[in-house]
């Protein structure tokens, strides 16, 4: 289980919410969004990679049940995961980028390095 922020959504809602950004994050490679979305978002991408790291077929059907599609997956074992393979982790970094015209939420930029 993530964090413990709420984010006010009940836990389905909020998890298929975070499931469906941790995939955008995979593809696109960076994304906007509130601070404490991109909190929440961090931590589960890093897990992610570290699966796609270890390889396996194992690891890939933990990866694509919490990852929403299979050409994300694919791409995460095939291209991201390598990437990384002399990194200990931290492979997010979090901006703050100011607050958002409208309700004035403190936006940030989510990022792979």
């Amino acid at each position: 289980m993530p964090g413990t922020r709420k984010l006010g959504k009940t836990t389905d809602q909020r998890m298929a919410m975070l499931r469906q950004q941790v995939t955008d994050l995979l593809e696109m490679g960076r994304m906007e969004t509130t601070i404490t979305r991109a909190k929440e978002i961090g931590p589960l991408a890093e897990k992610m990679i570290t699966l796609g790291k270890k390889q396996g077929l194992a690891n890939y059907r933990a990866a694509l049940s919490f990852i929403t599609r299979e050409d994300v997956a694919k791409k995460l074992f095939d291209e991201i995961a390598p990437k990384y393979a002399e990194r200990n982790g931290g492979y997010t970094r979090i901006t703050r980028i100011g607050p958002r015209r409208g309700d004035a939420a403190e936006m940030a930029v989510i990022e792979l390095v």
